[in-house]
């Protein structure tokens, strides 16, 4: 199952119907129709600017945020919680839209743990660790919010929580207590790399952990499914205004000197010169490396040869188009279609960018911001559903951890070795990475994967996956007649061309600047009041990074930066209750 075979959500424009109705020319172009190009064309619409054009490259809109029915349900293939309710915009929007329950009856909740062997753990031995945990994590935490400096050598979240397991374990004499709280807090770190979107918890700055700030209020789900969020956010943008199956190729964006020779001559600078900028690229490449994502694989050898004609006539077309153009920014399209625009709005994920920023741009990005989005992590985190028949775990357990003995791949002290795992220890260990097994209704399971074993699992048909989880559960539960799962669907975000990843973390090395850096906005010229191209996306929020209203938050500044009349004073950004932080940071201490 694709993530992108889920519902769009919103009335659509597919590329080829506006080929047809064929307006090129826009005040704003939003590259991508997840939650942060949504957000940008909701504030845009909602304050009179209707004159934008979104440009999706899937078939559907939501980006990251994806449903599919399974059985008598709705499943989130992507985004799952609005985490936090103080201040959380997502939760104010689905308050107004009803989408949440007022009474919210709680289901009961039982977590077990057990080692391979199907000995479940007792339940105070498994709290005790988990209060540790937290107080563990709490303290990585600290560094960031209190600048401690920590310990010498120790410089991720992982090498950090490892010492003071390490410190905590040596109070327990008995070897057999000892390995079996090993266990537990190294399941404990498995699932950690799931929330925070990582391989290991060795990847991720220690100092930098606590810059994440998360929301009062808990994790709230949506009885209708988080996708249902997207309705509300299409019901308000026309919808020949979102154009979907229509990946961008390149964004032609330092434009406007260029071709004003008389305003470039009196600036001093050369207009031949910035033209040839853009003269090194005619279009007419062959070379695949430069293309940006695109849905389906290359064709074989005799169509593209059938198609070479008409590809070259539509990017000889678009060259042309490209090169008179008197447009800030040019937006060209993989199907040939080309869009000129004041200004584009950027929120294509972190990892398109990694895979595709130093192509995707003409002129090329920056170097600061190449380098920042080199230096940042965007992490794969994949979900295994497993639908039944019938029921078969206990009623009243709502989920069962799994206490992997350690991999092969561990060193004299039981820890695991950080290098890279190969395909054949993947290929025998991969499945040791699901930390748990969890309900998500009597006959719906789902499990959780991360890392490089998650991007090895997306490569696997999904019956060798349920075979595999279906003799784990057997083997943990101690129940030889544990049935085959009747359906099985994984995630394969890694492998997803318009994602490349599930979403960003602060790797070792980087930190909030990183952030800031690729939130930059690129200006064409030095005397532009706007910007010609604004970035924003859930790695373009330096504090809600890798979530959803980190995404809105940044779509709606971005949108607010446009909307802010010219002027010489300084831009003041709109703030109002949803946004807490940014009410907060507008507060002047005298």
């Amino acid at each position: 199952m694709s993530e992108d075979d889920g519902g769009a959500g919103a009335t659509t424009t597919t590329a080829e119907t506006t080929a047809v109705m064929g307006k090129r020319k826009h005040k704003v172009i939003i590259v991508g129709a997840g939650m942060a190009g949504l957000s940008s064309a909701n504030h845009l619409a909602k304050n009179g600017c209707t004159d934008f054009l979104i440009l999706e490259g899937r078939n559907r809109v939501g980006g990251r945020i994806v449903s599919i029915d399974m059985g008598s349900q709705k499943i989130e293939l992507g985004a799952n919680w609005i985490h936090g309710v103080l201040g959380n915009p997502m939760f104010e929007l689905a308050m107004q839209h009803g989408l949440i329950s007022i009474i919210n009856i709680p289901k009961p909740h039982k977590v077990v743990a057990a080692t391979e062997d199907g000995k479940q753990v007792p339940f105070q031995i498994l709290q005790e660790i988990y209060e540790a945990y937290v107080c563990f994590l709490r303290r990585c935490e600290e560094y960031f919010l209190c600048q401690y400096l920590p310990p010498p050598d120790i410089h991720s979240v992982g090498e950090h929580i490892n010492l003071e397991v390490e410190l905590y374990l040596n109070n327990v004499e008995c070897q057999k207590e000892k390995h079996l709280r090993k266990l537990i807090f190294d399941c404990l770190l498995k699932r950690e790399t799931c929330i925070t979107g990582c391989h290991s918890m060795d990847e991720i700055d220690l100092l930098e952990l606590g810059s994440y700030t998360e929301l009062q209020g808990g994790n709230i789900v949506l009885p209708s499914g988080y996708s249902s969020i997207l309705k509300p956010l299409c019901d308000n943008l026309p919808k020949e205004n979102i154009l979907v199956s229509c990946p961008v190729r390149r964004i032609h964006w330092k434009r406007k000197a260029a071709l004003r020779g008389g305003a470039s001559a009196a600036m001093g600078t050369s207009a031949t010169d910035t033209i040839l900028e853009e003269d090194e690229d005619d279009g007419n490449e062959s070379d695949d490396s430069d293309r940006t994502v695109t849905e389906a694989p290359t064709c074989g050898d005799e169509e593209a040869q059938g198609a070479t004609g008409a590809d070259e006539q539509k990017q000889t077309e678009a060259a042309r188009i490209i090169k008179n153009s008197t447009a800030n920014v040019v937006v060209e399209c993989e199907n040939g279609s080309v869009y000129e625009a004041d200004h584009v709005i950027c929120t294509l994920p972190l990892g398109v960018l990694k895979e595709h920023g130093e192509t995707l741009f003409v002129p090329a990005l920056p170097q600061y911001k190449i380098e920042s989005i080199d230096s940042l992590l965007f992490g794969t985190v994949d979900k295994i559903f497993l639908e039944y028949d019938r029921p078969f775990l206990n009623a009243t357990i709502s989920e069962i951890m799994l206490l992997w003995e350690h991999e092969d791949k561990a060193d004299g002290d039981g820890t695991v070795e950080q290098e890279e795992p190969d395909e054949q220890w993947l290929k025998e260990n991969w499945y040791k990475k699901i930390y748990s097994f969890s309900k998500v209704s009597d006959t719906l399971l789902l499990g959780w994967i991360s890392g490089r074993e998650a991007e090895y699992m997306e490569t696997l048909p999904y019956e060798l996956v349920a075979e595999r989880c279906t003799d784990i559960l057997r083997q943990f539960l101690k129940d030889p007649f544990v049935p085959k799962p009747k359906r099985c669907v994984c995630t394969s975000w890694r492998k997803q061309p318009f994602s490349c990843g599930s979403y960003t973390a602060i790797a070792v090395g980087a930190s909030q600047d990183d952030i800031d850096n690729i939130a930059q906005p690129l200006y064409s010229s030095p005397h532009q009041s706007k910007p010609s191209v604004m970035f924003a996306g859930e790695h373009t929020h330096a504090n809600f990074y890798s979530t959803v209203h980190g995404a809105y938050l940044s779509g709606r500044t971005a949108a607010q930066i446009l909307l802010t009349p010219d002027s010489p004073q300084e831009i003041v950004m709109e703030s109002d209750s949803s946004d807490l932080s940014s009410w907060i940071q507008g507060i002047a201490l005298d």
